[in-house]
């Protein structure tokens, strides 16, 4: 998984972390549960804000 897979990234967070409501989770959280998943082989440090703001919109959006 690559940073870039924002819909399979937050279908992952969805089913792994039920009980996180990613209207409130921190970045810095988020950007660690990201780098986690099992098969994400990206850049750690090209997790930028845009892409975490992409990601989290994505997992409320699953979890909605």
């Amino acid at each position: 998984m690559k940073w870039t897979d924002i819909h399979a990234i937050a279908a992952e967070l969805y089913d792994r972390y039920p009980e996180v409501d990613p209207k409130t989770i921190r970045f810095t959280d988020l950007h660690n549960k990201v780098v986690g998943l099992p098969g994400f082989d990206d850049d750690h440090a090209r997790g930028g804000e845009k892409v975490l703001e992409a990601i989290q919109q994505a997992w409320i959006d699953e979890a909605e």
